[in-house]
């Protein structure tokens, strides 16, 4: 009998031990889920404070989102993002979640917001596989290169200054890496002309 009831002591022990640490477990992952949701919604606000005034905004552009259709001028197959700001109630600018593709090691992602006027008030490249010391000066953290497109739009210049100088256009490219910002100014031209031929529905929202 002592054997039995130390077995089912140990047994009892064993699973209240189980229990508890289910629970730890299950605690600890609920915690760091949020941490990790929290910090993705940091870098997303820092991101778009970056390319938007905050004076052109009041909402909250991590909560004011839609979803519009894949098409080849902004290098997706699939539905893409788009983040809606607005100031007074008025849509204000569209940040568009975008690929360009033709990357020297890929498609890059890129975040473009653009003003109700046709302007591109910033972009940054947000993903990127390009080679070190070369391609990734596309990055902010790496070159101010990217900052070319501050104040652009079709017309300033025209589309064919929308090519690196090298194809006879604007922008500045990179010695010994032309591929991959060429491929960038390729993404930020096509937003731009996405903009413009959905303008009404897109400041409709």
């Amino acid at each position: 009998m002592d054997l039995l009831a130390s077995i089912r002591r140990n047994s009892i022990g064993l699973g209240i031990f189980a229990v508890l640490t289910a629970g730890l477990i299950a605690t600890i992952h609920l915690v760091t889920e949020q941490t990790i949701k929290d910090n993705v919604i940091a870098a997303q606000v820092a991101a778009f404070n970056e390319i938007l005034p905050p004076d052109l905004y009041d909402n909250d552009l991590t909560q004011s989102t839609a979803m519009i259709p894949a098409d080849p001028l902004l290098g997706s197959v699939e539905a893409s993002k788009i983040y809606i700001a607005r100031k007074n109630g008025e849509v204000s600018a569209i940040i568009f979640d975008t690929i360009a593709p033709g990357g020297y090691n890929g498609s890059l992602g890129l975040l473009v917001a653009i003003n109700k006027d046709g302007v591109v008030t910033g972009t940054r490249v947000i993903s990127q596989q390009e080679t070190p010391g070369l391609g990734d000066k596309v990055d902010i953290k790496k070159s101010k290169w990217i900052l070319e497109f501050n104040n652009r739009s079709i017309g300033n210049p025209d589309l064919a200054g929308w090519n690196v100088k090298k194809d006879g256009g604007v922008f500045d490219q990179f010695t010994g890496a032309t591929i991959t910002p060429r491929a960038v100014v390729k993404g930020v031209r096509h937003t731009l002309i996405y903009f413009n031929k959905h303008k009404d529905s897109l400041l409709a929202r």
